[in-house]
């Protein structure tokens, strides 16, 4: 006993200074100063460029495309040099990218797990050369690395960021997703043993789809996808079974339009919260352009101001105002002007442009009351010379 206490005191020693070695290491690798800054700074300009990312691309497209081409007997047969040479082309494409990434960044390349997918999908590739270098061409389980090939159309997941974006949404709901199959299995194990117990029993059972509890778990499978339940029902019906109807409605209606459904709703509410957090990151990237542009617009500007001052400094015009006029007649129509006053604000135009339709609807009522008063103006004037003859006819009566 006091030795496997030893033994153990021991290992939790080693451990313990394996770990603080390690992160020793990690510490002075990170304060190491490395001297080739620029060079890394220009690796780190192509691997972020848009045009390596294109190469990429189309390279782990058109890879794909010729594997297509590669399924088929004949056409492997007919194209076998062009497959070859561009295997060699597309595999030492992929061999570059991962030293040119690791170059840059040694300590956090391992920490991304795209970068992860990229080196693991590395290995998978390797696998059906080294099986044939050491177990030779005709090894029994050479196929099954020549299948896992497939797998090099996942290097687009890193240079997709909506595929990203997606993945992260169906990791985001493994705990719910997870516990709405467990409700699931835990439906299929009442229903599994239930059915087992009616239907599976050896005299004139059903033992093809109930006989075991493996079997009966495979049928209610295909009842909850709703997968050729009718034949399996008519099966139970030729043996007369009387509860047989209601089992088979009362499992596809908790297992398929309950909980199915009730999984395919927790993917779809967490893809669009996770479409609309992809398109507000969108928003912010492009105004964080947009106010680097500006800023880069000042920039050239306030150089431009500070080199007129130095023209005008070294007695070349007469004035600054001189200067500005003179700089005016070089200006052109298509130059960039940033402007910082409150007037060009979208803010304040939107509200400038509210007034506008308040002042031109008061007008219009204005413009109809004075219309109004004209017409009423116009009918008085119509009824004067009706009134004094009126008048007048009264006055010659009374005299």
């Amino acid at each position: 006993m006091s030795r496997f206490l030893g033994q153990n005191r021991s290992k939790a020693v080693f451990s313990s200074l394996l770990d603080a070695k390690l992160a020793d290491f990690c510490a002075r690798f990170r304060n190491f100063k490395r001297k080739d800054d620029q060079c890394r700074a220009f690796v780190k300009r192509v691997i972020t460029s848009r045009l390596f990312q294109i190469i990429m691309i189309s390279t782990v497209s058109l890879n794909a495309f010729f594997m297509v081409l590669w399924t088929s007997y004949k056409i492997r047969y007919q194209l076998f040099r062009l497959l070859e040479i561009s295997e060699i082309i597309f595999m030492s494409i992929y061999s570059s990218e991962i030293p040119m990434k690791v170059y840059v960044d040694p300590i956090d390349y391992w920490k991304d797990g795209y970068n992860l997918l990229d080196v693991t999908i590395m290995l998978i590739i390797f696998i059906p050369y080294t099986l044939r270098r050491i177990k030779g061409k005709h090894y029994p389980y050479l196929h099954i690395a020549d299948g896992l090939q497939s797998l090099r159309i996942l290097k687009l997941i890193p240079y997709s960021r909506g595929i990203r974006r997606l993945i992260t949404a169906v990791g985001q709901t493994i705990y719910t997703v997870a516990s709405v199959l467990l409700l699931l299995f835990i439906l299929m194990y009442i229903f599994a043993v239930l059915g087992f117990c009616l239907f599976g029993v050896p005299d004139g059972g059903d033992q093809n789809n109930w006989g075991n509890l493996a079997v009966a778990f495979f049928t209610l499978f295909s009842l909850a996808t709703v997968d050729g339940w009718t034949d399996l029902q008519e099966q139970l019906d030729s043996r007369n079974f009387a509860v047989s109807r209601a089992f088979t409605i009362i499992f596809i209606l908790l297992a398929s339009f309950i909980f199915l459904s009730m999984f395919v709703g927790v993917m779809i509410i967490h893809t669009e919260d996770s479409i609309r957090k992809f398109e507000r990151e969108l928003m912010s990237e492009r105004h964080a352009t947009l106010m680097e542009e500006k800023q880069v617009i000042l920039r050239r500007q306030q150089e431009e101001v500070n080199r007129l001052m130095q023209t005008q400094k070294r007695a070349e015009y007469k004035s600054f105002d001189e200067l500005v006029e003179k700089f005016k007649k070089t200006l052109r129509h298509r130059d960039p002007m940033v402007l910082d006053d409150f007037s060009t604000s979208i803010p304040f135009i939107n509200v400038y442009f509210s007034t506008l339709d308040n002042q031109d609807a008061t007008m219009y009522k204005l413009q109809e009351l004075y219309y109004e008063i004209a017409h009423v103006l116009g009918l008085m004037l119509e009824d004067l010379p009706q009134r004094k003859q009126n008048q007048s006819s009264e006055e010659v009566y009374e005299t």
